[in-house]
């Protein structure tokens, strides 16, 4: 299966509250953190969430 990169390129100080958590449970904390995360569903909803705020590669 393959995997996502997640990378914060936006600031979550002046999201919605919901946005900022769902950041922090993906595991971006600042702009320029990267996470690669395994594809799935649940994870594709999060990073839906907040899309506006990241930039999402796929990655083997």
């Amino acid at each position: 299966m393959s995997n996502l990169k997640v990378t914060q390129v936006k600031s979550g100080a002046g999201a919605k509250p919901k946005h900022r958590e769902t950041l922090r449970s993906l595991g971006l904390r600042r702009i320029g953190d990267v996470v690669v995360k395994e594809d799935r569903p649940d994870f594709r909803g999060m990073v839906q969430a907040v899309r506006h705020l990241v930039t999402v590669e796929e990655v083997d």
